[in-house]
């Protein structure tokens, strides 16, 4: 079936997209835009993938829904448009990054510049009804999500991918460990950063073994 992304990740997913759980899922979606507030705008739902073309990916950073309140979704895990207050998650990780590369925190949150290096942020769920957190989860996003980690895994060299949190971890078997940099903490959130987030050093982690396997380190 026709989805509207770019072309390679089109190429990457094409027998994903013509499987019985996609065509489901679409449906399922296209409905619940029509008669439910529903974030990201539906432009915008792909937006990771339209920001960052699988073989120029260096990083991945899994999140498990988009944001749910209103004006904060635009397809990029933990990122916020300009003009919406930066989450307390978010807020973490940038604690996180002064103290490991002493890089001060932004006056917002939005991560596309960190898209734009190759740092694919990508939510387990691709959409959520408003002011409902996981609505979508059982929509069938997660299939076709961990198909997407299994591609990259498969297809890219030398990723590190960022696992924060339980859900996230659950994540580990769908990536080869001898190709690519795993960092697992607890989740960013208020309630756990302080349990293994902050302190981690995950980013200097990252953009050394990015440099190690001769790529461009992330300006965080």
């Amino acid at each position: 079936m026709d989805v509207k992304i770019s072309p390679a990740w089109k190429e990457l997913l094409k027998d994903e997209f013509e499987k019985t759980y996609f065509k489901e899922l679409v449906s399922f979606v296209k409905s619940e835009y029509a008669t439910k507030k529903v974030y990201p705008p539906g432009k915008l739902i792909f937006n990771a993938f339209d920001t960052v073309a699988p073989e120029d990916i260096k990083v991945v950073i899994l999140g498990q829904d988009p944001y749910h309140g209103p004006g904060q979704a635009h397809g990029l895990s933990f990122s916020v448009p300009l003009g919406i207050p930066t989450p307390k998650s978010l807020i973490n990780i940038f604690k996180e990054i002064e103290s490991d590369l002493g890089t001060p925190p932004p006056n917002n949150g939005n991560l596309e510049r960190w898209a734009t290096q190759g740092v694919f942020l990508l939510n387990a769920s691709l959409t959520v009804r408003a002011g409902e957190p996981s609505s979508h989860q059982k929509s069938g996003w997660m299939q076709f999500t961990d198909k997407v980690i299994e591609k990259v895994s498969e297809n890219c060299e030398h990723v590190v991918f960022m696992l924060w949190g339980n859900f996230a971890k659950e994540k580990m078997s769908l990536i080869d460990q001898d190709r690519h940099l795993i960092l697992t903490s607890t989740h960013p959130s208020p309630f756990s950063a302080h349990k293994g987030f902050l302190g981690s050093k995950q980013f200097s982690r990252a953009n050394a073994y990015l440099e190690n396997h001769g790529k461009t380190p992330i300006k965080w």
